[in-house]
């Protein structure tokens, strides 16, 4: 019995990495670059861009790319499948073929060379972890108040350091969002919800969870994963010596018709599936409101929640 520990112990950990793509090839190919300087040490390292339908040649584009630490494969959907089920596509495909862990990435991301040695450094001391989630910076020029800061200060501005929940509100808030950083989230801690801009997952934990719930399209849907790992007793977990950097994006931010349509529409149904009592009711209060008073979208986002017009739905 003592050999067979020993072997699985030394075993290299294979590391998939799914990046989302849809009429992003700039970004894409940015990202990919910074993939491809990653660290590698003990785990092997495979790279996998699902595509969800774009327009813009991105899949052309892609193929003719080589990279010196990984081949490149390149999924492409059918359709738009959304954030959620385009990267279960991915998630999917990693399971299919070997993967101990997965990594979800978004595309307007930049990281740091040892953003994965970092997070499985702590996989390894940690018994049961079901997400990991690391440091996410601001990339400079993309701060929300991008006047507030001393010019040596950017690049350092944090976007986000771990996840919290307000469940009075029902709503999620980036810890340390528009902080510079000066080390005051430097621990690896537990976290309410790990952002799925950059996740790495267990693809144990993966089997027994299930996926990213395609019903919310978009927003919500990385919360929703890290509750119910922490209800099957997976820990989540945040890493801050795993960084990365995000061109935050400014035109899907609130007031927009698809942070109305998916946040407002998506709320709900999260609210009635975990929040206490009072906050359902208050939840359910707001969205009747909202179907009189509210902007067009969030009107559209409430009248399909409650006709269950769920994953895409009527965003157009």
């Amino acid at each position: 019995m003592i050999l067979p520990t020993l072997l699985n112990k030394m075993k290299t950990q294979k590391v998939f990495i799914v990046v989302l793509n849809w009429n992003g090839f700039g970004d894409t190919l940015e990202c990919l670059k910074s993939l491809d300087k990653l660290q590698i040490t003990n785990y092997k390292l495979q790279i996998v861009v699902v595509d969800n339908n774009s327009s813009d040649g991105s899949v052309e584009k892609l193929r003719k790319l080589n990279f010196s630490q990984f081949e490149l494969e390149i999924l492409e959907n059918n359709e738009n499948l959304g954030f959620a089920e385009g990267n279960n596509v991915g998630m999917d495909w990693a399971i299919e073929h070997g993967a101990d862990w997965v990594m979800i990435l978004n595309n307007d991301t930049i990281v740091d060379r040892d953003l994965v040695v970092s997070l499985m450094k702590v996989a390894k001391k940690e018994k049961k972890v079901g997400i990991l989630s690391p440091k996410i910076y601001f990339s400079k020029g993309f701060e929300f108040h991008k006047k507030r800061y001393q010019k040596s200060e950017l690049g350092g501005v944090i976007w986000y350091a771990g996840g919290e929940m307000d469940w009075n509100n029902v709503y999620g808030r980036n810890r340390g969002v528009d902080e510079v950083d000066n080390g005051q989230y430097d621990e690896v801690s537990e976290i309410d919800f790990a952002t799925g801009a950059c996740m790495m997952i267990s693809t144990k934990a993966l089997k027994v969870v299930g996926g990213l719930d395609r019903r919310y399209f978009m927003y919500l849907e990385d919360v929703d994963l890290s509750l119910r790992m922490k209800k099957k007793g997976w820990q989540v977990l945040f890493v801050p010596d795993a960084r990365l950097w995000h061109k935050v994006a400014q035109s899907s931010g609130i007031g927009s018709d698809l942070n109305d349509y998916y946040l407002t529409r998506n709320r709900i149904g999260f609210a009635l599936k975990y929040a206490p009592l009072r906050a359902k009711v208050a939840v359910i209060r707001e969205a009747i409101k909202l179907l009189y008073m509210g902007r067009e979208w969030q009107k559209k986002g409430a009248w399909d929640f409650a006709l269950g017009k769920m994953g895409k739905g009527s965003y157009k």
